[in-house]
Order: C-alpha cells, then structure tokens, then sequence
C-alpha cells in the first residue's frame, strides 16, 4: 500500500488539531484541495474509514479523556469535544465504548485521585486569580 497523500494527510492533521471545532468534511476536503465526494473516497480507500468516522472517533477519544480525568459533567464535555447533540453523544460513546458515558467515567478512580498534592493546595492554586486594573502596580504619586 502506497504511504498516504501529503494532501490527505493534511485534512487528518487538520481533524485531529480542531476535532472540538465545528468541521465538516468540506472543511476537511478543502484542506485537502479536493472536492468533498472524492475527498471521502481517497480518505476512505487510503484510511479505512470515512472522515466523518475519523472524526468522530478522534472526538470521543478525546471525550472519554475527559471522563477520566475531569470531574466535568457528560453535558459539557460532550461540546467541548464538538459535539452538538447530546443524545447524540451518548448513543456514539455507547456504541464505541459499550457502555454510557457515566458508565465509563465510574469505572475509573475520581478525578481529584490523579492530583498528587493537597485538596487545600489545589483548590488554593486552582482558583483564577482576580486582578482588576492597575490594583498592582505601585502608585506614580504618593
């Protein structure tokens, strides 16, 4: 099997960087400088799959990331990752993965196990720090 196109694999690259994007497989076509119908043949012929699929796949991959190691409710992850539909996500992670996504997410160790320090310290360093305009500079007048 010949190595993949430069071109196709600029529209995969493209997929896996900006999978929480909006893309359509047009975006990914005109990545690729092709028309979307032959852009989703020569995608499918060179990587087994269609790019719809690919991307897809990229984006619950990186769903149940997120599952594993956030405490993030299902609802925003499943738009972080680009999706739109949250029913829809559930059905696709369920037939990816086997199981729902709350499912899966039980399955592994709470988020807050992965941190190796303190709660206090986290939770300390982990808020934003408010900063409004000018509070830190040293005043010009005394």
């Amino acid at each position: 099997m010949p190595p993949p196109a430069r071109h196709l694999l600029r529209a995969k690259d493209l997929a896996d960087a900006r999978y929480f994007e909006p893309l359509t497989v047009s975006d990914l076509a005109r990545a690729a400088g092709l028309s979307a119908a032959h852009f989703s043949r020569e995608f499918r012929r060179t990587f087994g799959e269609a790019p719809h699929q690919y991307l897809l796949t990229r984006r619950l991959e990186r769903a149940a990331a997120l599952l594993r190691n956030t405490d993030r409710t299902v609802t925003e992850i499943c738009f972080a990752v680009g999706l739109g539909s949250l029913g829809s996500f559930v059905t696709s992670f369920g037939r990816m993965y086997g199981m729902t996504p709350l499912a899966y997410r039980a399955a592994f160790p709470p988020a807050h196990r992965h941190i190796r320090i303190p709660d206090c310290v986290a939770r300390a360093y982990g808020r934003p720090q408010n900063c409004t305009f000018r509070e830190a500079e040293p005043s010009a007048n005394p």
